[in-house]
């Protein structure tokens, strides 16, 4: 994308992991209540392998994924690479059963 090092790092951990979720804490320990809400419905629907990064270990990420995928808040998940949304949007996925069956779609869960 460019010379940026945030960019690169951030489309290493793209291509490296089936699941990204950049928030704020970590998968074990949110740090706020919209990080939480995706980590939970991940979790209901019986996701485990989950990248997390915490972009309140560093601010050059926190700011860089911002930039990178043009989105202005956290958490932002990425599915197979894929920007999929922030809280609200995993919340009405997740209820609507759209999460679970991009989920299925990209090979995470089993249908």
């Amino acid at each position: 994308m460019t010379d940026n090092p945030v960019f690169t790092q951030i489309e290493n951990d793209l291509k490296s992991n089936p699941v990204v979720l950049y928030m704020k804490g970590t998968q074990n320990q949110p740090m706020c209540g919209f990080s939480n809400v995706v980590v939970q419905a991940l979790g209901m629907l019986g996701v485990t392998d989950i990248k997390d990064i915490n972009v309140l270990a560093d601010e050059e990420v926190r700011q860089g994924i911002k930039d990178y995928n043009n989105w202005p808040t956290i958490p932002q998940l990425f599915v197979k690479g894929e920007f999929v949304g922030g809280a609200d949007i995993i919340r009405e996925m997740y209820q609507s059963g759209e999460l679970k069956t991009l989920l299925e779609e990209k090979g995470i869960l089993s249908a």
